[in-house]
């Protein structure tokens, strides 16, 4: 299974937000969309991603006064991208290696989709149920 054919069934849908947002309104986002990270795009280019994870941390280092600083104070800048052409399997053993969860994937740096641990799992799953029905058929008709 690779990344483009994941895409391809969930959607290239992207919640993005600016670097001038607040860490207040993108907690207000990530909470209407019911989603655990946002890109950071400056033009169209991608400058970092804000976890659920960065705006904990941003408020247990500086309490209520984080929520109306910029996201980019909090976000992860060295973001961690995917290709479409990556496997499945690759991508669950960077996420789990780096200990992340959600991968932007980019094509000569434009920004494609995103991917969660979520969606690689699930996925995951389905390729694993279809390799022990294939194997059923085969011991069944053997």
């Amino acid at each position: 299974m690779l990344v483009s054919q994941i895409l391809k069934a969930k959607g290239d849908l992207v919640f993005t937000v600016g670097p001038a947002e607040t860490v207040g309104a993108v907690c207000a986002l990530l909470h209407s969309r019911r989603v655990g990270a946002m890109v950071v795009l400056d033009s169209d280019r991608v400058v970092g991603i804000v976890s659920e994870r960065d705006l904990v941390r941003a408020l247990a280092e500086e309490g209520a006064g984080a929520l109306s600083k910029p996201v980019t104070s909090f976000m992860t800048h060295d973001v961690i991208f995917a290709e479409p052409s990556e496997s499945l399997d690759s991508l669950l053993t960077r996420m789990t290696d780096r200990r992340i969860r959600h991968l932007p994937v980019c094509v000569q740096d434009r920004l494609v989709g995103i991917v969660s641990i979520g969606d690689l799992v699930k996925w995951k799953i389905t390729e694993v149920e279809a390799e022990a029905d294939n194997l059923k058929a085969y011991i069944a008709t053997g």
